[in-house]
């Protein structure tokens, strides 16, 4: 809330706003002048205030040591860019900025602050990473100097976004995407396989650039071909849940539901089910999706048996030490898949995800898993997994998806921006 709207919430006035705004024309009335306002705002800092700031400060000479990395909502640097990040940092001879914008997840005021400093420092970057899609970075023209590199937040190419989703529910529409472009100023966008690209060629609006894509894997797999790191995963596993030791993990993964600012949490898992089914050989963890803000509670008489641990594990130590994958429409599954273990596909919503946002391949015949829309399914194929699984048909989705992801795909990176 602003200034304002705090100091008229002890008077008169704020009491009857809050009757007349009740009022259906009125609260229509409300809402239009608020798009409006929001329509204005948008404007001014995509045409003219941003591309203003980054116009002044690139006049000044390019630092050829300086790089900058970007999380455009969350506030801490991601697996998709620790390595690339760490690797840069150890080598001493570079000088590293982060910016965290926290869109979505701070007032307006302080975002566009934020925004200010994140093209400020570009200006003068001579590297920057992105993992997201970007507005405040598409609405710049970046000088020739700056090598922007796109290692996105997930593999393959699973659902649709950016062009792609022009005509769902999910997306903005392609009117909106051309004048308040997302995926410009792109050096290189890093992929997880050749096979992905006509799908990010398509999102981005990458036609007339298809340089643009590299097929060199994805940096944040890297951990995944890295004995330590897994050994490592099991020893905080069994400190987060002692009751994981001698017992097999079932990750709960899905992705959130709604728009991006909003995110909401499956609830459709019946977890009293499977510890009644599963509980003596096995533990259930579940990762939310980190746009997710209210996740469902976990009953307490489970408690010994599944555990939430979004705020707890990383998804990396999560899929080194999971034995079953259960996702719904997750990219993740294409990083679990270098593991060669089962996945069940829990896609009780699937006719309604189609109509909302869409996918880039047949979901039926490109999932390496059973796909199921009920918890008695699910329950049914873990109790039968030494025959049911079918690990040919994950190692041929590997193959597919994932060909570039080795556990060198850092170092392939590291090598196509120094070439530049």
């Amino acid at each position: 809330m602003s200034e304002l709207g705090n100091k008229l919430k002890d008077t008169p006035v704020w009491k009857v706003w809050c009757v007349a705004k009740k009022v259906p024309f009125v609260h229509a009335g409300w809402k239009l002048m608020k798009k409006a306002r929001s329509r204005i705002h948008r404007f001014y800092t995509l045409k003219v205030w941003f591309p203003h700031v980054y116009k002044k400060y690139a006049s000044q000479p390019v630092d050829e040591k300086k790089v900058v990395f970007v999380e455009i909502r969350l506030n801490e640097i991601t697996n998709s860019f620790r390595l690339l990040h760490q690797r840069l940092e150890e080598s001493g001879k570079y000088e590293i900025h982060d910016h965290f914008l926290r869109n979505s997840f701070v007032p307006s005021k302080v975002y566009d602050r934020n925004c200010v400093a994140f093209l400020k420092d570009i200006a003068t970057a001579k590297y920057v990473f992105v993992n997201e899609a970007s507005n405040v970075l598409g609405c710049i023209k970046k000088r020739p100097e700056t090598i922007v590199t796109q290692t996105w937040h997930g593999c393959g190419a699973f659902k649709k976004f950016g062009f792609s989703t022009a005509e769902l529910i999910f997306g903005l529409t392609r009117k909106e995407m051309l004048k308040y472009p997302f995926y410009t100023n792109y050096t290189y966008v890093t992929l997880s396989s050749p096979e992905v690209a006509w799908a990010y060629e398509e999102a981005m609006n990458l036609h007339d650039r298809k340089e643009v894509l590299q097929p060199v894997g994805i940096s944040r797999t890297d951990v995944f071909f890295d004995p330590v790191f897994i050994e490592n995963a099991y020893a905080h596993l069994h400190e987060v849940m002692p009751e994981s030791k001698g017992k097999k993990v079932i990750a709960y993964a899905p992705t959130f539901r709604g728009r991006v600012a909003h995110g909401q949490a499956p609830d459709r898992l019946d977890i009293p089910m499977m510890r009644e089914a599963l509980g003596e050989d096995y533990v259930l963890l579940i990762k939310q999706h980190p746009l997710v803000r209210n996740a469902p509670e976990i009953p307490a008489d489970c408690a010994s048996f599944a555990l939430d641990v979004t705020d707890k594990m990383s998804i990396d130590d999560l899929l080194c030490v999971s034995d079953i994958c259960i996702s719904d429409y997750s990219s993740l599954v294409f990083e679990y898949s270098l593991f060669e273990r089962p996945m069940i596909f829990f896609a009780y919503d699937l006719d309604e995800y189609f109509d909302w946002r869409g996918f880039y391949y047949d979901y039926y015949e490109m999932a390496p898993g059973p796909i199921y829309d009920t918890t008695e399914q699910i329950v049914h194929y873990i109790q039968n997994i030494d025959t049911e699984f079918d690990r040919r048909r994950v190692a041929d989705f590997r193959n597919k998806f994932m060909s570039a992801c080795d556990g060198h795909a850092t170092d392939r990176i590291l090598e196509l921006i120094s070439a530049k």
